[in-house]
């Protein structure tokens, strides 16, 4: 217990994500912002939550997320990491006639980088799991199961760890 207690380490940081495409009417830009703290246990371990805030253009849906996790690290270099989140995430979706919630099951691969012994480059891509969407206006619900890895389920974020 006293081993685990001296590695432990808490961290912060998170996510941001840009992008833009053409719907074939007009260009569409859609935005990512999901700060993040999480501890540590050891070097294949640690537990965090993603709490943010995403959308698309000026009056198109905005979207609210909690997300938390359990991070196994399963390849561990001196200066590269690869890394799967275990998640249970909730995102409420809001504005333009929608109010949807979505509850997600699943694994975010992800790599991250050193850049120091406190800082590092971290990237998530793409969803692995159970989707449920519900239209909280018609209740129409959703079940999806599969693989999500797109230019728009990309983040990338700085962690500072201490």
């Amino acid at each position: 217990m006293m081993a685990m207690t001296m590695n432990a380490q808490g961290y912060v940081g998170g996510g941001i994500g840009f992008g833009t495409y053409d719907d074939g009417n007009h260009d569409v830009t859609s935005f990512k912002f999901l700060p993040e703290v999480g501890y540590s246990f050891n070097d294949e371990w640690s537990a965090g939550v993603v709490l943010g805030w995403s959308g698309i253009n000026k009056g198109n849906p905005k979207t609210w997320t909690f997300n938390p996790y359990a991070r196994y690290t399963f390849v561990k270099g001196k200066m590269v990491s690869v890394f799967a989140d275990a998640s249970v995430g909730f995102n409420h979706t809001y504005n333009a006639g929608h109010d949807d919630d979505e509850l997600q099951i699943g694994l975010k691969p992800g790599v991250a980088v050193s850049l120091g012994e406190r800082l590092s480059f971290v990237t998530h891509f793409g969803f692995i799991g159970y989707d449920h969407l519900k239209n909280n206006t018609t209740k129409a619900k959703n079940d999806y199961w599969g693989v999500d890895v797109d230019g728009n389920n990309v983040t990338f974020g700085l962690y500072y760890s201490f």
